[in-house]
């Protein structure tokens, strides 16, 4: 076991592997997309076939983040960030090498379990190490980098793909989990000592951030605003293209912009993490949201198709940059004890409501954006009164 510090510190190297801890997902989950295509020839399947190694993928991460961030609140992170880390290159590996569709379904569904250990355990172990508004910061920073990689992730695994077809790219992810397990293997140390772990039963520190409301109040913030946000990144290709009238590189240039925005919005919220409250700024981020939704949904029922879409749709998007890292500082606060458990539910249920928001999109065909509006009108608004729901007079009133 690592040396256990009694004050644990954020070092610029720990900084460094929690990027590429929350970084290395999402680029298993976009990189190989380019290749989906030559996939149905090699394995001589359909595009539902392939498309059912995401979504083992998809399903893993999610399940995976319950398992082992309820399992860090015990055993603390070291144990469960080796163990995932080693489940996940070996599952790249098997993937890399897969004979058949059915074999690489099932080490997808592995990489997925595996991977979740490193997304869930790295927001833990921020709450470890950090309080107030340097944990929103903290935050904020990760969840720009990790906003880089899907933006980014398409076109690297185009590359690969070319060299080497799908298998170069899960030999690039496999050799991303090597460079994960050296860092968590010599570079972390144990930052939850074992005075500050749970007990009881497994599902118990997952009850214990349950009980607490404002906690689920900021999960369902957290929670829509990610689907929103996936609403988004579904309906993009069909908006851009098939509705506003751009060709591809028009729809690449707008999703880069927006991509843009989302970054720059996220180190702005980084520095503002310690000179203005928290609340503040996502109550004016989520207003940004909730305001260019409804006038989006108010367009598209009066027939506009034009670039004005486009411009809302990036107010909506840069308007997430400021909410996503500042509202998991908050949710993790609210259950400092157990914020592997707080992590595991917060991953959990944005996974599941981008899940839902994903489909909903298409429901009006493909040369409609109304569905698109609104899903994103509905997440906005939902997110909009969770965050209500957290506010502190209601509490004080109940605990009165």
């Amino acid at each position: 076991m690592p040396h256990i510090s009694e004050r644990p510190q954020l070092t610029r190297p720990l900084f460094a592997l929690l990027v590429l801890l929350g970084t290395t997902g999402p680029l298993a989950v976009d990189m190989y997309l380019p290749s989906f295509p030559a996939m149905t020839k090699e394995f001589s399947s359909s595009a539902t076939g392939i498309q059912l190694t995401l979504t083992a993928f998809l399903l893993g991460l999610a399940a995976g983040q319950i398992f082992w961030g309820a399992l860090s609140d015990r055993r603390g992170r070291s144990v469960p960030l080796r163990w995932g880390t080693a489940v996940f290159v070996l599952a790249s590996i098997v993937a890399a090498l897969a004979p058949t569709l059915t074999t690489l379904i099932i080490a997808r569904a592995l990489q997925g379990l595996g991977g979740a250990a490193g997304v869930v355990i790295s927001k833990a172990i921020v709450a470890d190490t950090t309080t107030g508004g340097q944990t929103a910061r903290i935050f904020s920073l990760i969840m720009t980098f990790t906003g880089v990689a899907p933006a980014v992730a398409p076109l690297l695994g185009s590359v690969l793909a070319q060299m080497g077809g799908f298998r170069a790219v899960m030999w690039f992810i496999a050799f991303s989990g090597v460079l994960m397990a050296a860092g968590v293997f010599w570079v972390y140390k144990e930052t939850l000592p074992a005075a500050r772990r749970s007990s009881g039963s497994f599902i118990s520190p997952l009850l214990q951030a349950l009980r607490r409301p404002r906690f689920v109040g900021y999960m369902f913030q957290s929670g829509f605003s990610f689907g929103a946000m996936m609403a988004y990144v579904s309906a993009s290709p069909f908006l851009y293209q098939n509705v506003m009238g751009l060709s591809p590189q028009g729809f690449a240039l707008c999703f880069a912009v927006n991509s843009l925005g989302l970054i720059l919005a996220g180190f702005v919220s980084s520095k503002l993490a310690l000179k203005v409250p928290l609340r503040k700024t996502i109550i004016v981020a989520l207003s940004v949201l909730l305001g260019s939704a409804l006038v989006f949904a108010i367009l598209v029922q009066l027939g506009v198709r034009s670039m004005v879409l486009a411009v809302l749709v990036f107010f909506m998007v840069t308007s997430l940059g400021f909410t996503m890292g500042n509202t998991t500082a908050l949710a993790l606060a609210e259950v400092r004890k157990v914020s592997g458990s707080g992590s595991a539910l917060l991953g959990c249920f944005q996974f599941f409501i981008g899940a839902l928001a994903t489909p909903l999109v298409g429901l009006s065909g493909e040369d409609s954006p109304v569905a698109f509006s609104l899903t994103a009108l509905a997440s906005a608004v939902v997110a909009v009164g969770a965050l209500v729901y957290t506010a502190e007079r209601f509490h004080n009133k109940a605990a009165a």
